[in-house]
């Protein structure tokens, strides 16, 4: 059975840093992401990569802070594990993040909720200004 399992989320001070993985059960995928859920807002794609290219994507209020990487051995196709490096966060980026993925490329790994087939079950980030 895949599975996601999120850890390395906390609390610190607007300034810090905070670093986020994402342990796999040793599979292929098509897409990987990261997606975050404030309360009282819908879920957010924060970053994808697409494994075949590297391709990256990051939300605009991320983009030089975040960076997404995987442990994946591409010669095999197999994740083990995902990372999410968090710098300079802010207190907007307060919420709830997960990890994602998309078996079976049932979309163009652009951040759209409905196209990811396992998730995990959230790590909580809080940053306190």
């Amino acid at each position: 059975q895949v599975q996601l399992v999120e850890s390395g989320g906390g609390s610190v001070q607007a300034g810090g840093y905070l670093r986020l993985s994402c342990a796999a059960s040793g599979y292929t995928a098509y897409c990987l992401a990261w997606f975050r859920q404030a309360p009282g807002k819908e879920r957010e794609g924060v970053a994808t990569l697409h494994t075949a290219t590297q391709r990256t994507y990051y939300t605009d209020s991320v983009k030089g802070r975040f960076t997404i990487s995987p442990d994946y051995d591409y010669r095999k196709n197999i994740l083990y594990t995902l990372n999410l490096q968090m710098n300079n966060l802010k207190p907007e980026d307060t919420a709830m993040y997960y990890c994602a993925a998309d078996l079976f490329g049932t979309g163009d790994c652009s951040p759209n909720v409905g196209d990811f087939n396992v998730w995990g079950q959230g790590t909580q980030v809080t940053v306190s200004s």
